[in-house]
């Protein structure tokens, strides 16, 4: 029996609006509405928004929460102050990606975990099984949260003039509590756009009211199509293409989210501390393709000689840059930046280079 595709709270919206709706994670979600280069275009020039409702929320306390968290999380919480959040991964022994994720510091031994909605099951899953030996509740609150993104650079103003939440004081990876219609809600200076920006938690009425606030305002609403251009130009991994359950964070580039000597370790440690003393099979880099040629997930990568050594996790025609780039995990042996790939489309070959896989800069 196909299983029954969920909704957000805004999905009526977005229906109304003329939303161009797909299946992703398990969700009915709006893909575009206006297009995607206009989408992408207003968060990287002025504001837009997302519903963002379909991501998970758990929320884990108790007198060994922040020992828990850190032990299966690979950045370093401890001691942090509470207002901060962190990036990072949950991982296999074997040093494989369980889900990328969000810490928030909500308080001492109060812990609130942000996951991918794909991951949602699985993850809470993995965090009951590790939380065994731990004294801590976990509490699974995707169902209690729904979430808006606010992103670009005219975010500030925009959260300020039309949802009355002033945000000047919060700093890149910060968050705060807010009294909003009769409930406290979370607001950080998160995203996933590489643009300034913020994302709010709530409740479903309370997201379904600023969702029409920023609609009256004019604010451009924004599908998961711009969401994957805007975070891809940014050099930002999606769980499932540059972070698998084969794909750790050392082969993926994010070791600098990955702190090896933080006090008790954290679970996938060890294989990851190998990884970077010996040097990975695999590297994932950025490439950027001498065509207009549009390199997708999955196609080969070859070498000089036509030997495939690897394949195209992410791959656009860039909006911002106007050029064809990619993300490819290549064996390590060829993934020196400035060195000379091909990138098989179809049946024609087109050469590439091997660039920083940041391939923009916000100013």
């Amino acid at each position: 029996m196909a299983e029954e595709i969920k909704v957000t709270c805004l999905h009526d919206k977005h229906v109304a609006q003329g939303a161009l709706m797909s299946p992703f994670a398990g969700f009915d979600m709006p893909i575009q509405y206006n297009g995607i280069e206009t989408e992408h275009n207003a968060v990287r020039q002025n504001v837009g928004v997302f519903d963002v409702s379909h991501m998970g929320e758990v929320h884990i306390t108790g007198p060994q929460a922040e020992k828990f968290v850190n032990y299966i999380f690979t950045n370093d919480i401890a001691g942090a102050p509470v207002g901060k959040v962190f990036y990072g991964m949950m991982l296999y022994p074997d040093g494989g990606t369980v889900d990328d994720l969000l810490v928030y510091k909500m308080g001492e031994n109060d812990l609130f975990l942000v996951i991918n909605a794909a991951n949602i099951d699985k993850d809470v899953a993995w965090i009951n099984e590790q939380a065994r030996d731990f004294d801590v509740v976990v509490d699974n609150q995707s169902e209690h949260y729904a979430q808006l993104a606010v992103q670009g650079p005219a975010g500030e103003k925009t959260m300020k003039e039309v949802l009355g939440i002033d945000c000047s004081d919060l700093t890149f990876y910060t968050f705060k509590l807010v009294d909003c219609q009769g409930e406290q809600i979370i607001v950080s200076r998160t995203g996933y756009t590489g643009e300034d920006g913020f994302e709010v938690y709530a409740t479903p009425a309370v997201i379904v009211k600023m969702w029409d606030q920023l609609m009256a305002a004019g604010v451009q609403p924004c599908g998961l199509g711009c969401r994957d251009t805007l975070r891809f130009e940014a050099g930002l991994p999606l769980y499932g293409d540059e972070l698998t359950a084969e794909i750790s964070p050392i082969v993926a580039t994010l070791g600098m989210f990955c702190k090896l000597d933080k006090e008790g370790g954290f679970i996938g440690r060890d294989a990851c501390a190998q990884q970077k003393a010996e040097g990975s099979a695999k590297k994932l880099v950025g490439l950027e393709l001498k065509d207009k040629a549009i390199p997708r997930h999955g196609y080969p990568v070859l070498d000089m000689d036509g030997n495939q050594v690897g394949y195209i996790t992410t791959g656009y025609r860039s909006i911002t840059v106007g050029k064809s780039l990619a993300f490819a995990l290549v064996d390590r042996a060829v993934g020196n930046l400035g060195g000379e790939l091909q990138v098989q489309v179809r049946k024609k070959v087109f050469p590439a280079t091997i660039v920083k896989k940041r391939f923009y800069t916000p100013n």
